[in-house]
This record gives C-alpha cells, sequence and structure tokens, in this order.
C-alpha cells in the first residue's frame, strides 16, 4: 500500500514517462530474444543473405522502438490531458524513422559488398572503395531528408552546395582523379588482387591492394611499390595472370650445320614432352612444337615452345628442359657449336692477287 499510495503522489507526467521507460526497455529486451534466435537459426543453416539482414536491421529496429514509443508518450499525455507541443514529438519520431532507413540500408550494402568481396578475389581489395562511395551516397540523401524533415529549405543548400563542390573539386584534384581512377580499376579489372603485373617502368610486381588513392604492388624483394591510381591508369602494363595464369616458355637452341634437322626436331619434341608430363610445373596437355627460323654464323636456331602453369614457374620448367636437352643431344650426337668466325684463306688470298 505504501507503494501505491506513493505512485498516486507522483504528478501525471512522470506516470506516464514510466510507463514510457519501462514499454521502450520491454520491447528492446523482445526485440533482442527475437533477432538472436534467428540469427542462431540462419547461421547453422548457413544462410549467409539473412544473416546480413539481420544484422543490419538490429540498430535501426531500436530507433523505430524509439519513435514508437514518442508516439505512446505523447498519445498518453493528450489522454491526461497534459499540455504537449506534438510537434515536437511528430518531427522527433520522423527523424528516428529516417536515420533507422538510412542506417539499415548503409549496413545493408555494406554487407552485400563484403559478402561478395569474399567470394570474388578480384574485388576484395577494392571492397573499401565501394564501402566509400555506399557511405557518401546513402548518407547524403538521408542528410537532406532528415534537413527537409526539420523544415529547413533544401533549395539554397543545394545551389551553395554547387559552388562548394566546384571549389573543393578545384582544390582537391589531384585526389579526386586518383579516387576516381580507382573506381575506373575496379570496374574495367585490368588488374586483380594476386595478380602478377608489370609496368611500363620495368617494376614487377605483385597487387595487394586497390585503395582509394593509390594501388600497392609487392615487388619480388618483397618490399612495397606504392602507384597513385591516376598514375596505374594512364600506365601501360602487362598482367601475366591475365586472361590466365598459364603461359608459353619459348627457348631458344642452335645446332651445327652438319645435323639432321629431321632428326633433330624428333628428339628435341621428345624432350619437351617428356619435361610438360614430369616437370610439376609444366603443362602436359600442350601441344609443343618446334620452329626453324634462322641460318646463323655457326649454328642452325630454332625455337621450341613449352608451357608453364604460370610465370614464375616458367624459369624452372626452362631450366629443367635446358639440362634434359644437352644430356639427349650428347647421347645422340647432336653438336651445339660454339660461336665461331672462320677465315676464308683462298677468298682473302684471292682478293689480295687481284688487288695487286
Amino acid at each position: 500500500m505504501q507503494i501505491q499510495d506513493w505512485l498516486n503522489t507522483l504528478p501525471q507526467w512522470s506516470m506516464i514517462t514510466l510507463i514510457a521507460v519501462t514499454a521502450f526497455i520491454s520491447l528492446v529486451i523482445i526485440k533482442r530474444m527475437v533477432l538472436g534466435r534467428i540469427l542462431k537459426a540462419t547461421e547453422k543453416k548457413q544462410i549467409s543473405l539473412a544473416s546480413i539482414i539481420i544484422k543490419s536491421i538490429n540498430f535501426p529496429i531500436t530507433l523505430i522502438l524509439l519513435a514508437v514509443t514518442a508516439k505512446l508518450f505523447e498519445q498518453l499525455m493528450l489522454h491526461y490531458d497534459v499540455k504537449i507541443n506534438t510537434v515536437i514529438f511528430n518531427t522527433f519520431a520522423q527523424l528516428m524513422l529516417i536515420i533507422a532507413l538510412v542506417i539499415f540500408i548503409n549496413n545493408l550494402i555494406n554487407g552485400l559488398v563484403g559478402r561478395y568481396a569474399e567470394r570474388n578475389i578480384s574485388f576484395r581489395t577494392s571492397k573499401g572503395i565501394m564501402h566509400g562511395i555506399t557511405h557518401i551516397v546513402v548518407l547524403g540523401i538521408g542528410l537532406l531528408m532528415i534537413l527537409s524533415t526539420i523544415g529547413i529549405s533544401l533549395t539554397p543548400i543545394i545551389a551553395s552546395l554547387g559552388i562548394t563542390s566546384l571549389a573543393l573539386a578545384l582544390a582537391l584534384q589531384p585526389t579526386l582523379e586518383n579516387f576516381f581512377s580507382g573506381i575506373q580499376l575496379v570496374i574495367d579489372k585490368p588488374i586483380r588482387m594476386g595478380d602478377f603485373i608489370e609496368l611500363d617502368s620495368g617494376e614487377q610486381g605483385f597487387v595487394e591492394k586497390i585503395g582509394w588513392r593509390s594501388t600497392w604492388i609487392r615487388m619480388l624483394p618483397n618490399n612495397i611499390v606504392i602507384i597513385p591510381n591516376s598514375v596505374l591508369s594512364k600506365s601501360k602494363l602487362i598482367n601475366y595472370y591475365y586472361p590466365e595464369k598459364q603461359l608459353s616458355v619459348p627457348v631458344d637452341v642452335g645446332v651445327h650445320y652438319d645435323s639432321d634437322l629431321e632428326h633433330v626436331e624428333r628428339v628435341t619434341l621428345e624432350v619437351a614432352r617428356e619435361i610438360l608430363k614430369s616437370h610439376k610445373w609444366g603443362v602436359d596437355e600442350y601441344q609443343t612444337f618446334v620452329v626453324f627460323h634462322t641460318f646463323d654464323d655457326s649454328s642452325i636456331n630454332f625455337t621450341v615452345m613449352l608451357r608453364a602453369q604460370e610465370y614464375f614457374n616458367r624459369f624452372w620448367v626452362k631450366s629443367a628442359f635446358i639440362k634434359a636437352l644437352h644430356k639427349r643431344y650428347r647421347e645422340e650426337g647432336i653438336t651445339i657449336p660454339y660461336p665461331i668466325r672462320a677465315i676464308n684463306y683462298d677468298q682473302e688470298t684471292s682478293d689480295k692477287h687481284h688487288s695487286s
């Protein structure tokens, strides 16, 4: 009875506030229990999209419950004839709903971008750019909606934003150029994370990250070269991993002029096929071939085409082939001549005789 008497002595607005706060806390507890159960069920069934939606909507639902509580407080105050400014409560509820919507959309897009980046290795390092773009667009639209809700005219703001944007664009021209060049690299995909590339300046390395301003390339000595996106987008480069990692490995060979070229070709192809099948980095299904192309000073030169699984493997495949070919040529009696410069004494003597 003492508690009941004490409650009766409280003013109506304090009782209504207590009811509203209790209702809000109860709704938040119910929300956490329901969403927690749903999240556990989706994670157990490995439904990643549903998990992203649940995680994205968690905090926005709290804001929605806050808006509902504000309207409940307003209706209770009106029911008990307590004078209040209903405009404030309406505006507050609208703001909570707008903020909840903006946060939900922003979280959902970021979650989907992260999920796509996990499945697409070429998109993984560039997801920072996509997160930045979505933040700017979604939060910008949300800010305009908030300003409109609280009664601020958007026309002068948009007009001033045009002038301010022009000034910022001029001041931040190099930064914006790098930013949009990064977007271009992400969309066109001339390079992807993990690709081994060679720039026109001679640097070679693996693509580590495509960021807002620059691209990071890990060089062969294990150091990092940071290249502005605007410079990289204008550079001529070789991507050794595009369209696939496998690449041809040409090996130049020369044999003596007295060699039987049909026999040389047959022996060379046997060695090449054996290396491609036995070497762990060879491509055994590749149809290797030999092309004779040059009568050189001391040898007839030809090229043998091998194939390696990726760029770095080519050195080991080529080395194994050269050793095996040298051994087989020695067994077959095929001569790889030293560079020789011969002097025709009869011709030289004849030229001197005619000149005298």
